[in-house]
């Protein structure tokens, strides 16, 4: 497993998300679970996550506005859109607010995990030219 990987989950189903938090324990994933859009927002404020796992349908913040809310805040945070309801329009809203991807419910945990590590690796090799760039002496213009 990758080392030092964090996973935040949002979803507003309680079961799901215990099941999702308990399944991603069992393969040695550091994670936490959030119940809203408000919630998840406060949690990436003290705690930095590499990858956000987000419900779409959800009442209050659903979770475009989260998303772009995230984005906006914290822009290298990778977000995957979860949903139970296939929906092309609002995958498409998501993956033009930079979502990293889009599954359905009820999701395989092992494509899931796929898709969070692939994640995690494509913000980490950002994160790696952000480093690169700000090591490189800029030529006089």
């Amino acid at each position: 497993m990758e080392s030092g990987m964090t996973v935040l989950f949002v979803d507003d189903e309680s079961d799901f998300l215990e099941t999702l938090l308990k399944r991603m324990r069992k393969r040695e994933v550091a994670v936490a679970g959030v119940k809203s859009g408000e919630e998840a927002l406060d949690h990436l404020e003290k705690h930095p996550v590499d990858v956000m796992v987000l419900d779409v349908k959800m009442p209050g913040m659903d979770g475009i506005e989260t998303l772009r809310e995230v984005k906006r805040r914290h822009p290298l945070v990778e977000v995957i859109m979860l949903t139970g309801h296939a929906d092309v329009g609002v995958a498409i809203v998501g993956m033009e607010l930079a979502a990293f991807d889009y599954l359905m419910k009820p999701v395989d945990i092992d494509q899931l995990l796929y898709k969070i590590q692939d994640a995690c690796k494509k913000r980490r090799i950002h994160l790696e030219k952000i480093s690169a760039r700000k090591k490189t002496p800029q030529a006089p213009v």
